[in-house]
């Protein structure tokens, strides 16, 4: 007797089954104000529930037994629009339209990053960006995309490319506008501090003064680590089995007074309420046997449901609404279980709630 052989992985490994139907007007185009007056789901996992709140009543849900861990990294103007320029006659010519989003400087100058223009990505490439002071930006193409498995270029650039100016703020694709002023704040955290990311720890956007004055009262820890958001955060995912997806890695670093502070709280019984997805993957990608390891590091820390690496530090998670089939709505899915957080989402979008950076939240306990 003969058969065919099934290659559909089962459901919790399945890129379908991380899927679902979002109406494009849910898409939030621009942040809320005040920031708090978000929408915040309550999602109870024990019970199966949740409730529908607003993120002014965070503190409602925690007390002196919480320590709150959130990502201090800040955005960079990392998103630089030019032009292509050839070589005639000894002069160099501009031509097609181009794209470079900076996402890690490998030394003085010299950027890995994502290279778009109708030109093949390879070596040689040459182009230029305007800047305020008129002189412009130039960078040539010292690796293609050939030479990286995750389809990023490396360039070499005349200047620093932060620093003259060139660049725009990288607000996602989604967001059908152009970047305008008022983005600068509010796509940063409040607590931002140190510049390095290519897209916002978006989980953290809905804090205000008022939301962490009421969490001290309340004598809610509070704690920082540092995780530059790049390629590995919002890389798609396109394997239909996801366990053959790999993640770009990215920078990391927690301080030591940071990782006692931890240590601490957890040796106590405490819970560690990480702000967003690239919390979790800083926290479980530096915990070391017992105890979170404080120093610099490097992750492609790849969570999903039913796979080899679990939750030893994380306790509890406030993140936004993913992209369908993302690996940040895979990592929230192994943390909450999937059908709870596919149900979750499901009745999010029938109560119109507000999708992805600028959407709302959600709080899993």
């Amino acid at each position: 007797m003969t058969g065919t052989v099934n290659n559909t992985p089962p459901d919790s490994f399945s890129l379908s089954a991380y899927d679902y139907e979002l109406p494009e007007e849910l898409i939030a185009q621009r942040a809320v104000e005040p920031r708090d007056s978000s929408r915040l789901l309550v999602v109870h996992r024990e019970r199966g529930v949740w409730e529908h709140r607003k993120f002014l009543d965070l503190p409602e849900y925690l007390d002196a037994h919480d320590l709150i861990v959130a990502n201090n990294s800040r955005v960079m103007k990392a998103r630089l629009l030019g032009h292509r320029l050839r070589e005639e006659k000894g002069q160099w010519i501009p031509g097609g339209k181009t794209e470079f989003v900076l996402l890690e400087e490998l030394r003085p100058g010299v950027w890995e990053g994502m290279f778009h223009a109708a030109a093949k990505h390879r070596p040689g490439v040459r182009f230029e960006v305007p800047t305020p002071d008129g002189k412009g930006l130039r960078g040539v193409l010292i690796r293609g995309a050939s030479g990286s498995s995750h389809g990023t270029v490396v360039a070499e650039f005349d200047r620093d490319p932060v620093e003259s100016g060139a660049g725009e703020l990288p607000i996602p694709h989604y967001i059908k506008r152009a970047a305008v002023s008022q983005d600068e704040a509010d796509y940063q955290t409040i607590y931002a501090k140190l510049t390095g990311s290519a897209a916002a720890p978006t989980a953290g956007l809905h804090f205000t003064d008022c939301v962490l004055q009421k969490l001290r009262e309340k004598n809610v820890g509070w704690a920082e680590v540092t995780l530059h958001v790049g390629l590995g955060t919002f890389r798609p995912v396109k394997a239909e089995d996801i366990r053959t997806h790999h993640m770009h890695e990215e920078r990391f670093e927690i301080a030591p007074n940071t990782a006692e502070k931890i240590n601490q709280k957890k040796t106590q019984g405490g819970r560690i309420l990480a702000v967003g997805t690239t919390s979790v993957r800083t926290l479980e990608s530096a915990w070391q046997r017992q105890s979170l390891a404080a120093g610099p590091g490097r992750t492609s820390l790849f969570i999903y449901p039913d796979g080899p690496r679990g939750f030893h530090v994380v306790n509890r998670l406030l993140t936004n609404f993913h992209l369908p089939r993302s690996t940040l709505l895979m990592l929230v899915s192994a943390f909450g279980g999937r059908d709870l957080i596919m149900r979750a989402y499901r009745d999010a979008v029938e109560e119109r709630y507000r999708f992805f950076s600028y959407g709302d939240s959600m709080l899993i306990l």
